[in-house]
């Protein structure tokens, strides 16, 4: 017995709409599947980045906070891998995402930062090298 992958990262919001818009215009996901389920009042929405599968969006009307601040037990956050976290920043603050400065891991050496999605997700991008 073996897991293969990881298969797609589901994420809650109360902000269905706004969150839409961050993980499609701003973060450059596509939009594989919309659904509305209206049993349940609730979207369900299929995201992928490079053809691959990764996140489902979810908005339901009856939801509990998760703190991020202190940092609770759980997922801690989300990162994403990307080519120039420089760039990224500069693009983000445009869009008016408040982002934090390059930070350098001080294992890889590697730039990364931090900031958050419409719903105080914290997310991360993380500099790789590409082959």
């Amino acid at each position: 017995m073996q897991i293969t992958g990881i298969h797609h990262i589901a994420i809650l919001t109360d902000r269905y709409e706004e969150s839409k818009k961050f993980y499609t215009e701003i973060l450059g996901f596509n939009v594989l599947n919309e659904t509305y389920r209206e049993e349940r009042d609730s979207y369900k929405l299929d995201l992928a980045i490079n053809s691959i599968y990764c996140i489902e969006l979810f908005s339901f009307p009856d939801y509990k906070e998760r703190n991020s601040f202190p940092e609770s037990k759980g997922l801690r956050h989300l990162a994403f891998a990307v080519d120039d976290v420089a760039q990224w920043i500069v693009f983000l603050r445009s869009k008016n995402v408040e982002v934090q400065d390059v930070r350098i891991d001080e294992i890889t050496g590697k730039k990364f930062t931090f900031f958050y999605d419409p719903n105080s997700q914290p997310l991360e991008l993380y500099e790789v090298e590409q082959l």
